[in-house]
């Protein structure tokens, strides 16, 4: 899984010519977040935003884990609060106004804060052998960083309540079974299987996929009058692009459309 040698607590690359790669570089400490991995991971989706090439990127971490979660040593030293970062929250994520889609691609273990950040991403992607939870509670503590409300909403409510109120963690499988999971995969094809998806998304006119990602998001919070309102902007704001007059043309002519982002 490792993408090679790196001092730094998060790494970032190109693996397609519109599919980035960011991951989690503490194996040692499986993937635990500390303040340089929440900073790293904010600027590398400053960076993935700002990369007018970079249509979907992929989060994973290196090593043989996703994340344990928040680094218990530097909560324990009083350094609770350099785990977040004011835009992002916990990790640098989970808290974050992304227009881009992101994909998280689990192996090992993605528990406490690292379920949380899985859950902060658009899809998931993870290898048979992964495991889920939120065990928060087995330490006098509140899966603070989004667990206990996005739990619920990608799970059967009962099923995300017995994780919630017992801490026990749950496979990749039966997470998938219940459709929290997007694809599941063997451990040599996590990567391999998660920029699949990556280009599947990316085939498409990568505006129309904000645009729609946008309302998607909002589908759950918004009442239909505010979500048809949005759809009709979206479609407005469409309308002015040249990927907007690429798609029919290209459709009637027969041929793959050339996609810009303009």
């Amino acid at each position: 899984m490792a993408t090679g040698t790196s001092s730094t607590a998060v790494e970032q690359m190109m693996l397609d010519e519109h599919i980035m790669a960011i991951a989690i570089n503490r194996p040692e400490a499986r993937n635990a977040i500390n303040g340089a991995v929440a900073q790293g991971i904010e600027a590398a989706i400053d960076n993935y935003e700002a990369n007018e090439d970079a249509w979907v990127a992929i989060l994973y971490g290196n090593g043989t884990n996703f994340s344990a979660g928040a680094d218990l040593k530097e909560i324990a030293s009083g350094n609770a609060s350099a785990l977040a970062t004011s835009r992002g929250g916990f990790a640098g994520i989970v808290r974050r106004d992304r227009k881009k889609p992101l994909i998280a691609a689990v192996h090992g273990s993605a528990l406490a804060g690292g379920c949380e950040i899985a859950l902060s991403a658009d899809l998931i992607v993870a290898t048979k052998s992964a495991k889920f939870g939120v065990p928060e509670v087995k330490r006098s503590l509140a899966a603070a960083a989004g667990g206990l409300f996005r739990l619920p909403k990608v799970l059967p409510r009962n099923l995300a309540l017995e994780m919630i109120l017992t801490g026990d963690p749950i496979s990749a499988i039966d997470a998938h079974l219940h459709g929290m999971v997007n694809v599941i995969t063997e451990d040599d094809q996590l990567l391999i299987d998660a920029t699949a998806l990556a280009k599947r998304i990316a085939t498409n006119a990568p505006l129309a996929v904000r645009e729609s990602l946008h309302i998607a998001k909002r589908a759950l919070s918004l009442s239909e009058d505010e979500l048809f309102s949005l759809s009709a902007m979206a479609m407005s704001t469409l309308s002015q692009t040249n990927d907007f007059r690429e798609g029919p043309r290209a459709f009637i002519e027969k041929r793959e459309p050339k996609w810009t982002g303009s």
